[in-house]
């Protein structure tokens, strides 16, 4: 349990270096890239005029799902650099939780979700965003890329991708 509690302080106190910050600036971009033909392609996505309601939306996607997601799956499940003997299975393992935390939440506590939680390109987008979250937290320690990007996402598919429709 100790290694979870230093992985997770770690992550929250740690800043990437320049270079780091480039580095999540090149997956972030792959991430995105990678969402969107997989929305587009799929139908999961779709252009719509901006929703109501950005300024509060920011300010809840921070905290969830970007941060109370971040922790747990990227803080803790996830190794920093040098951290682990095993990255791979670490990062494939907290992957493939946090994917699966999607369809957890659509038949337990949000069910009005599932119509698009329960959609196989949903899930594979989280398994891409999981995946570029957790690879920036191996390379730079930092949980901060990943919460930046897992924000912007959130805020972006809700706002001008069909998302706040779809899940209402």
């Amino acid at each position: 349990m100790n290694i979870y509690r230093h992985r997770l302080l770690t992550s929250l106190r740690t800043l990437p270096s320049p270079r780091g910050w480039v580095f999540c600036l090149a997956v972030s971009a792959a991430t995105l890239a990678l969402m969107m033909v997989i929305g587009f392609v799929t139908g999961l996505y779709r252009l719509q005029p901006t929703e109501p309601g950005l300024a509060l939306r920011m300010l809840v996607a921070f905290f969830v799902p970007a941060l109370g997601e971040e922790i747990p799956f990227r803080g803790v499940l996830t190794p920093g650099p040098n951290d682990s003997v095993r990255p791979r299975l670490e990062i494939a393992l907290s992957t493939s939780l946090y994917t699966l935390w999607h369809v957890f939440e659509a038949v337990t506590f949000l069910p009005a979700a599932a119509p698009i939680f329960l959609r196989p390109d949903f899930l594979l987008c989280c398994a891409v965003l999981g995946l570029g979250c957790a690879v920036m937290k191996r390379r730079t320690g930092s949980i901060w890329p990943a919460v930046i990007l897992h924000w912007a996402l959130v805020v972006i598919w809700q706002t001008w991708l069909g998302g706040v429709s779809a899940l209402s």
